[in-house]
């Protein structure tokens, strides 16, 4: 059997933020609703109040019930009977309302934290997401979302009110009884929390290995289902599922570990606890034995124990859990502290609306410094005129549009727009002003007219049926039972090459914008529908800045100059029939696709 190779994690690794740290940038989302905050505290204090009072008042009850019948009667007063049931009754009030008031805090703190995670990571360069990979990275917003109302709930609902409800134990314990008891319990607390955050430290080591390696087989699934169709043309779905599983197992060991240190942590726990109520109840027992505490005052002990017991043991489960959400978010946060490598300028300015001149002045870049892409391009689009680039694969034409996008920083020289440097406009008014026609045109999984809607969303049903016609889609539109509702599939896959490149044309033309880049519009298409297209692009490029890229010379023949790019420099310049007459690189390219144009028809 073919062995996988070893996939490394998806992602660079995530920086390790402090707990403290984590729990500073939740606030503020937290604290925007500070008046049902406090509102929900106070409800809080007031129900672990009467929570702590209902033990007492049971004391007392205990106390004069255990008096000859006759006194009993007299001394228990239908006050106390009273009190006992209305204490009861505030508890669950009292914590009912809280949760009622601090619901929506919680829901508007998670929604508002995944909104700016997605705006955040729309804001990363185009480098950044070349880099990771989509499935790890939706599984570190999904845990980390769920993990922030966890963080949250845990929070206010568990550690608390807990803390609120020993610190009042512990302080009826010290007015009240000798200072042993006291003593004894916060030596049990002392204990129990000690070993917890120690234990729970170590074991966040290993949840924090198995959320990667769950990120990694999320990753590996999505990009093998991503690429179906190549998992089908190799017939290799054995192998992708070798290559799952081998993640999956490891995944299983680093959860096994997991489970085997929370039963050691469990085991270590029950013990502390089962060694303080042995000691607190030989020490209230003694007492009793020898007058110096009633029935009820061990009854009273008794019931704090159990109170505390619970909540104690449950505040073990909840710690951990607030470590592992805290871990699960940690990844969430690393994203939104990822530097965005494309910043607008603090004194930006937004670009006018209007006609557009593009000049690239020396450019010089490159996305590895090893390997230069560019190297001293120096070229000018007057408003309203076409330019061309061709040139082979590989030879830099499509990072000029990338680098007017500002997908990317230019590294040496500047590009400027009506003069400005794009470096010194906002992204979002440069990006206005720019219609594009990729080479490679994914679509999302939605219906035909919603693409098409996309390059403009408040375009009416008309504007966006003229876009199709303009792009040749209604015949092809017509002919489908569903018309522009049909759905195109993940990434347009229910479309061909053809029809997607056509879809793409619709979507800049509704976009109607000054600018507007073709980077190999019509290479997807075959010759008929490319000539057809190929008027439709020229018209929408009437009185519009554009550039295009292309390796079809029979596309810019009619641009105003044409460039010639090999290895990032312009080798050559001018226009068809001038380049044609200087028999250089341009011409022996022309004559290298007449003869192919000329073969085709006897391939076929």
């Amino acid at each position: 059997m073919r062995r996988a190779p070893a996939t490394a994690l998806p992602g660079p690794d995530p920086v390790v933020r402090h707990d403290w740290e984590t729990l500073r940038s939740l606030l503020p989302y937290v604290w925007a609703y500070k008046g049902r905050v406090l509102f929900a505290l106070a409800c809080l204090i007031g129900a672990k109040a009467a929570n702590v009072t209902v033990p007492v008042v049971f004391k007392l009850l205990i106390d004069g019930l255990a008096l000859t019948p006759g006194q009993a009667v007299i001394v228990v007063p239908a006050a106390l009977l009273l009190a006992y049931g209305v204490l009861r009754f505030s508890t669950s009030l009292l914590t009912e309302l809280r949760e009622i008031v601090f619901a929506r805090v919680t829901q508007q703190a998670v929604q508002r934290i995944a909104l700016q995670v997605f705006r955040h990571l729309h804001a990363l360069s185009l480098r950044f997401h070349l880099e990771r990979q989509t499935g790890g990275l939706t599984r570190d917003i999904e845990r980390g979302t769920r993990s922030i109302g966890s963080l949250i709930s845990y929070t206010l609902y568990s550690i608390l009110p807990t803390l609120v409800e020993i610190g009042l134990v512990i302080g009826i314990l010290l007015m009240q009884y000798d200072a042993v008891f006291a003593l004894i319990t916060l030596a049990t607390l002392t204990a129990y929390i000690t070993f917890t955050v120690w234990v729970t430290n170590w074991r966040t080591a290993l949840r924090r290995h198995a959320n990667e390696l769950d990120s990694a087989a999320s990753a590996r699934a999505i990009d093998s289902l991503l690429n179906f169709e190549t998992v089908k043309y190799f017939n290799n779905e054995e192998y992708e599922a070798h290559r799952y599983d081998e993640q999956l197992d490891k995944w299983i060991q680093a959860q096994l570990k997991n489970q085997y240190s929370l039963s050691g942590l469990n085991i270590g726990q029950a013990a502390i606890i089962a060694l303080g109520v042995t000691a607190m109840m030989w020490q209230a027992a003694t007492r009793v034995a020898s007058g110096e505490m009633t029935i009820g005052d061990i009854v009273l002990v008794n019931a704090f124990l159990i109170q505390l017991y619970i909540p104690l043991n449950f505040l073990g489960v909840i710690y951990r859990e607030l470590r592992q959400a805290l871990t699960d978010i940690e990844r969430m946060f690393g994203l939104m502290h990822e530097n965005k490598e494309i910043a607008d300028a603090t004194d930006a300015l937004a670009l006018p609306p209007g006609p557009a001149s593009i000049r690239f002045e020396a450019v010089g870049f490159s996305y590895d410094p090893q390997r230069r892409i560019l190297s001293g391009v120096d070229f000018e689009i007057p408003a309203g005129r076409t330019v061309a680039v061709v040139g082979h694969s590989g030879s830099g034409k499509s990072t000029l549009g990338r680098l007017l996008f500002r997908f990317y920083e230019v590294q040496e020289g500047a590009i400027r727009v009506n003069g400005h440097d794009v470096r010194a406009l906002t992204q979002a008014s440069l990006r206005a002003a720019i219609g594009i026609v990729p080479q490679d045109t994914v679509l999302f999984n939605d219906t035909l007219f919603y693409n098409i809607q996309y390059g403009r969303p408040d375009a009416g049903r008309d504007a966006v049926e003229a876009a199709a016609r303009a792009a040749q889609l209604d015949d092809f539109i017509a002919r489908l039972p569903q018309g522009f509702e049909t759905r195109v599939g993940e990434r347009g896959l229910k479309l061909s090459g053809g029809e997607k490149q056509r879809v793409a044309i619709a979507r800049a033309l509704l976009k109607n914008p000054p600018i507007l880049i073709f980077d190999e519009a019509t290479s997807a298409l075959d010759s008929k529908t490319e000539k057809a297209i190929q008027a439709q692009l020229e018209q929408a490029a009437e009185g519009r800045t554009t550039l295009v890229i292309a390796h079809r010379l029979s596309t810019v023949m009619n641009a105003s100059e044409i460039l010639v790019l090999d290895q990032g420099r312009i080798v050559e310049r001018g226009t068809h029939a001038g380049l044609l007459a200087r028999n250089g690189e341009y011409a022996r390219m022309w004559t290298l696709q007449q003869q192919e144009a000329a073969q085709e028809p006897e391939r076929a």
